[in-house]
């Protein structure tokens, strides 16, 4: 999909004086565009709470499959299975 296909939806946001200076810097220095900088910030903050998002679903599941007794009782019976196959 290229650029111009996608939908854009135009935002305001308001930040510190001096975060807009630090992030005008950087756009000269790396030759890129204030939306761009603010796309790839907006980028990397979803995918850093979708981490977060799978690692308590982890979390919880671990939780989950240490304190369910039907689970562990099926755990066991997995290990039992496992272990007479291979016998």
């Amino acid at each position: 999909m290229t650029l111009a296909s996608q939908k854009a939806e135009k935002i305001t946001v308001t930040i510190p004086y001096e975060l807009k200076e630090q992030l005008n810097r950087l756009k000269n220095e790396f030759q890129t565009t204030m939306s761009a900088i603010y796309k790839d910030a907006l980028k990397a903050y979803v995918e850093q709470k979708e981490r977060e998002r799978w690692k308590k679903a982890v979390v919880l599941m671990e939780e989950e499959y240490e304190n369910n007794p039907e689970l562990i009782d099926w755990l066991d019976f997995e290990e039992d299975f496992y272990d007479y196959k291979t016998v």
